[in-house]
């Protein structure tokens, strides 16, 4: 594996930048900084890196094979460049947003997203690639080691002698000036007053920062120096097959399933989804009273007890098509038009149902009150839908590749509308409206929430105000440069 140039300055830096910058118990201004430097470090060696091996490259069949592989680096190269701007976009939340439980699930979709910024669609699959980046900042260890092995063969013995030197001074220091710090109180005051205290857990803290960001973006230049193979083959054999049906591409050779033996399942989800729509078609625009006559139940009740088992039936008819796309013979025409027609068919029917499950959560929420957990998964449910269109427009070429990293981004870029959204100020909103209309409000719910309800909260009379406003401000402590955050900088205005 070719090491780069600034390997080492750039794992460093990295990890410097994290360990001065990340403000690790809130979201803050620090993380989008911490990002910014990594994703510049990498970069930065990256393309230094390929400079040099279009500089230094003289043999003319690499050259020709560099160029057959550089027909989509236009393509790849803004890929990345979407992917690490979505990632830096939802580190930004923390600026804006003082949710924890919103910038955490931001932090793993920007985790996430800079890894499928680093790794160009590969033949692993996207399980691989979403975690290709920590899986290979172990593997990078002895990579690393051999580059600062290196790094100190290019020292000078001179320059070599004096570290050596710094590193006793700096030893009998750390011995002598406690001893006489100990036997003199006026020399102590001196010390104290010159250096900062340590603070064993700060330190510890800041250890582990730099380590994890160091060899992320280690990991990150380890993928760069060596990617593995990517997909393009794997698209072009994707239809493709023996005489007898055999997926060149299949777990071991997996024989692919002929119409007759994946339509029955698929037959017999279309008849049950079909009578279940044309019973939710009659709930939805029957009212309540039909739900209480065939049911039994208030309406509340009802989409209380329907809404966890609509969203598992939906997951699992997600895998249930995603296994009949990767397994259907598609030898002829005739197969891949009942393939196209059997899977319209069930996402479409799914649609609805998924529309039911979300009509159920809200008419609940309507009820009984709105709360950030609801709202996420009403949010889920909204992604399901998404995926399901993204399902059916793969069927146009029966190419499903690029769905997986296409419904990654989706949800990436529903955090994000979630983030511009501000969940709990809209949650604040719902639950004043149904004050306003007579209804009870939990003022200590929403006093639990962050100080993104405030602004919500200007809609109370002050008795209701001053309830939550006080218990939200009572929890904040003071921020430093790094953690500074918008919603908790304007809370006590």
């Amino acid at each position: 594996m070719p090491i780069p140039g600034g390997l080492v300055a750039a794992t460093v830096a990295a990890g410097v930048a994290a360990a001065v910058f990340v403000p690790l118990d809130r979201p803050g201004l620090g993380w989008l900084l911490a990002g910014s430097t990594i994703a510049g470090a990498v970069y930065g060696v990256d393309r230094a890196a390929r400079r040099a091996a279009a500089l230094n490259d003289q043999d003319a069949s690499v050259e020709g094979a560099d160029a057959s592989a550089g027909e989509g680096s236009w393509q790849v190269r803004w890929e990345r460049a979407g992917w690490t701007g979505l990632a830096l976009a939802l580190l930004g939340v923390g600026v804006v947003r003082d949710a924890p439980w919103l910038f955490a699930l931001c932090l793993v979709g920007a985790a996430v997203a800079g890894s499928l910024a680093v790794v160009p669609r590969s033949i692993y699959g996207l399980w691989f690639d979403v975690v290709a980046v920590p899986f290979s900042a172990v593997m990078s260890v002895p990579w690393l080691y051999r580059a600062l092995g290196r790094t100190r063969g290019r020292v000078r013995p001179g320059a070599l002698r004096v570290g050596w030197s710094v590193a006793v001074a700096a030893a009998l220091l750390l011995a002598v000036v406690p001893l006489l710090a100990g036997a003199d109180a006026v020399f102590a005051g001196l010390v104290n007053g010159l250096l900062p205290r340590i603070d064993v857990p700060a330190v510890m803290r800041w250890g582990f920062v730099f380590v994890v960001a160091g060899l992320g973006t280690a990991g990150a230049l380890y993928l760069l120096a060596g990617p593995p193979p990517g997909a393009s083959h794997a698209d072009e054999a994707e239809a493709g097959e023996d005489a007898e049906g055999v997926d060149p591409l299949g777990w071991l050779g997996i024989r692919r399933f002929s119409p007759v033996e994946w339509g029955i399942p698929v037959g017999a989800l279309t008849i049950v989804f079909a009578a279940f729509v044309g019973t939710q078609i009659a709930v939805l625009f029957g009212g309540d009273g039909y739900v209480q006559r065939t049911a039994g139940l208030t309406y509340a009740e009802y989409a209380r007890s329907g809404f966890w088992q609509l969203s598992i039936v939906s997951m699992l008819t997600l895998a249930v098509i995603g296994a009949v796309l990767r397994y259907a013979r598609q030898q002829s025409s005739g197969e891949r038009r009942w393939l196209r027609g059997a899977v319209a068919v069930v996402c479409g029917l799914t649609l609805v149902i998924v529309a039911s499950a979300l009509h159920r959560m809200w008419t609940y929420q309507q009820a009984y009150g709105f709360t950030v957990m609801r709202l996420l998964v009403e949010v889920f449910e909204g992604w399901i839908a998404l995926v399901y269109l993204l399902v059916l427009a793969s069927l146009i070429r029966l190419r499903r590749g690029w769905v997986p990293r296409a419904a990654v981004g989706a949800a990436a870029v529903t955090l994000l509308g979630l983030a511009v959204v501000n969940p709990e100020g809209f949650v604040a909103d719902r639950n004043i409206d149904r004050w306003q209309s007579g209804k009870r409000l939990d003022a200590d719910y929403l006093g639990t929430l962050s100080t993104d309800v405030l602004p919500a909260t200007d809609r109370l009379p002050e008795p209701e105000r001053a309830m939550i406003v006080n218990a939200v401000r009572a929890r904040l402590s003071h921020d430093s440069w790094q953690g500074w955050n918008y919603s908790r900088a304007t809370a006590d205005r």
